[in-house]
């Protein structure tokens, strides 16, 4: 599986981790940047990410942040994409379950690298569930 992965300057050092991880599992990975822990704007790499997502050149992506509300809320301004913020693992599958997210918002700043992980392998391996949630989901696009 593809997947798009990106951060600003505070999710740097939790999106390194997470490609090298990703790799080892498996996965190809678009990294979109940054690449350093130099001071950047979220929107830079967000933007590229979720149009990615939005073409359909990627089935989900992966957006660190400090707070992960800036990639959050840069990410959902693009038609399709449906950015989710998870701090716990159970967030995560809910956002798949019951939202269909395909765009993964970690706060790096309030997250392990271990943490980051579980949140990440959740949100991978957790399907959304349809039916009456399908619904609520085809109600978001403008």
């Amino acid at each position: 599986m593809k997947l798009a992965l990106g951060s600003d300057h505070a999710g740097f050092v939790h999106k390194e981790m997470l490609r090298l991880w990703l790799i080892g599992e498996g996965y190809e990975i678009q990294d979109f940047g940054t690449y350093s822990a130099d001071s950047m704007d979220y929107p830079d790499v967000a933007h590229p990410l979720a149009a990615a997502v939005a073409a359909g050149e990627f089935a989900q992506g992966i957006l660190l942040c400090g707070s992960a509300n800036g990639v959050c809320i840069t990410a959902n301004k693009h038609a399709g994409v449906r950015g989710a913020i998870a701090w716990l693992p159970e967030i995560a599958a809910l956002a798949r379950q019951h939202n269909n997210a395909n765009v993964l918002c970690v706060p790096a700043r309030y997250v392990s690298e271990e943490q980051a992980r579980e949140i990440v392998s959740t949100f991978l391996n957790t399907d959304f569930e349809g039916g009456r949630h399908q619904l609520r989901v085809s109600k978001i696009n403008c």
